[in-house]
C-alpha cells in the first residue's frame, strides 16, 4: 500500500479509547480525521485533545449510518486507514434495547466498509470486545477459544462484526482487517484532560468507585464475596487507556504492512479483584470508598482474563502501566474535569 496520505478516520473518536487513540496517533505521526454523533461522548474533548496535542484536530459530527457524510468525508481526506471505535457498549442496556444496539453497531460498521470499499480504502482495525468469548470457557482467554455463544445482545453485536470482517476479507486478498478484544479499559491521560466520562450511572467498576470517591454516589455495591478468587470478590483484566491507544497505533503500523485477518487480545494478562481495585482506589484518592457486599449478579463468572502471548509475540506490544498507575491517573481525571480551558 503505497500512499503519501496519514489521515486515518476514527469513527467514535471523542469517545473514551477514541480520544485516548487520538493522542497516540498524532504522537506517532498520524493524522486523526475524527467521527462521532455525540450519543455517548462530549464536544468539549475536541478542546482538550487540541491543548495536549497543541493541534488543530479535523472533527465531523456525524453518524456512520448516513452513508453521504461518511462519503463526503473519504472524498475530502483520502485515508490511509480507518480506526473503528462507534458503537453502542452497555451491555444492560443492550438486553433492553436490542434493536438500537444492531442498528448503531452492526449496520453501521457495514456501511463503513462499504464507503471503505468505494474509495479502496484496505486497512481497518476494529474496537472488539472480550465478550464474543463462549460464556463457557475458562481464563486465561487465548485468540483460537471458540466465540459466537455470546450472553448479551451487545456482545453479539461485536462477535456479527467480526464474522462479516472475516466475510468480506475472504472475497478481497488486498485488505487487512484487524480485530483488537479488549477487556477492561480504566484509567486517563496522565494530563488529566482526558479520561471516561460516561453519561449517568456507570455501568463499570472503576467509573462507579471514581463517583463514590468524589461523592456523586453514595457507595459502592461488591456482587458477591464467596467466589473461588484471591479474596473471594470477582477477578477482571484491567488495562490503562493509553496502553489500549498504543496497542491500536502498533496495529495500525501492521494493518498497513500486511494482508488478512488478524486478531488480537488486549489486556493486562492478569486478572484484579474488585478488594484489590478498591484498596488501589483507596490510596490513590486518600480516602476510604464506601462499600457494601451484596448477592452475586446473575452472569457473573469468578474470573476472566486475557492471555496476551499472541499480541506480545507478533507486535512486540505489552502494558506498560499496572493497577496503581490506572487508579491514579483516573482520580486525576476525576479532579480535574472542567479545567480544560
Amino acid at each position: 500500500m503505497i500512499s503519501m496520505s496519514k489521515n486515518i478516520i476514527v469513527t467514535g473518536g471523542l469517545g473514551y479509547i477514541g480520544s485516548h487513540s487520538c493522542v497516540e496517533l498524532i504522537d506517532h505521526g498520524y493524522t486523526p480525521i475524527l467521527i462521532d454523533n455525540l450519543s455517548n461522548s462530549k464536544k468539549d474533548v475536541l478542546d482538550r485533545l487540541c491543548k495536549i496535542t497543541g493541534q488543530n484536530i479535523v472533527f465531523y459530527e456525524e453518524d456512520i449510518r448516513n452513508r453521504e457524510a461518511l462519503d463526503s468525508i473519504f472524498e475530502k481526506h483520502h485515508p490511509l486507514s480507518v480506526i473503528h471505535f462507534a458503537g453502542l457498549k452497555a451491555v444492560g442496556e443492550s438486553v433492553d434495547q436490542p434493536a438500537r444496539y444492531y442498528s448503531n453497531n452492526v449496520k453501521g460498521s457495514l456501511y463503513l466498509i462499504d464507503v471503505m470499499k468505494a474509495h479502496d480504502v484496505k486497512s481497518l482495525i476494529f474496537s472488539s470486545s472480550a465478550t464474543v468469548y463462549n460464556v463457557d470457557l475458562s481464563p486465561p482467554f487465548t485468540e483460537a477459544m471458540p466465540t459466537g455463544q455470546v450472553g448479551n445482545p451487545y456482545g453479539r453485536t461485536k462477535y456479527m462484526v467480526e464474522e462479516m470482517m472475516k466475510d468480506i476479507a475472504a472475497t478481497d486478498a488486498s485488505l487487512s482487517m484487524t480485530i483488537l478484544r479488549y477487556f477492561n479499559p480504566v484509567g486517563a491521560h496522565e494530563s488529566g484532560l482526558i479520561g471516561e466520562d460516561p453519561q449517568g450511572i456507570p455501568n463499570n467498576l472503576m467509573p462507579y468507585m471514581a463517583k463514590v470517591a468524589s461523592g456523586d454516589l453514595a457507595e459502592l455495591s461488591i456482587y458477591g464475596d464467596d467466589y473461588e478468587t484471591i479474596d473471594g470478590t470477582g477477578v477482571r483484566d484491567y488495562i490503562h487507556v493509553v496502553d489500549l491507544a498504543r496497542g491500536h497505533v502498533m496495529a495500525l503500523d501492521q494493518s498497513l504492512k500486511s494482508t488478512g485477518v488478524n486478531i488480537y487480545n488486549l489486556g493486562s494478562g492478569d486478572g484484579y479483584s474488585v478488594k484489590q481495585v478498591l484498596s488501589s482506589y483507596e490510596s490513590a484518592c486518600g480516602n476510604v470508598i464506601p462499600c457494601k457486599i451484596v448477592g452475586r449478579r446473575p452472569g457473573d463468572i469468578a474470573a476472566s482474563y486475557a492471555d496476551i502471548k499472541k499480541v506480545q509475540n507478533e507486535m512486540g506490544w505489552a502494558p506498560t502501566k499496572n493497577l496503581d498507575d490506572m487508579c491514579q491517573d483516573s482520580w486525576r481525571w476525576i479532579q480535574n474535569r472542567g479545567k480544560a480551558s
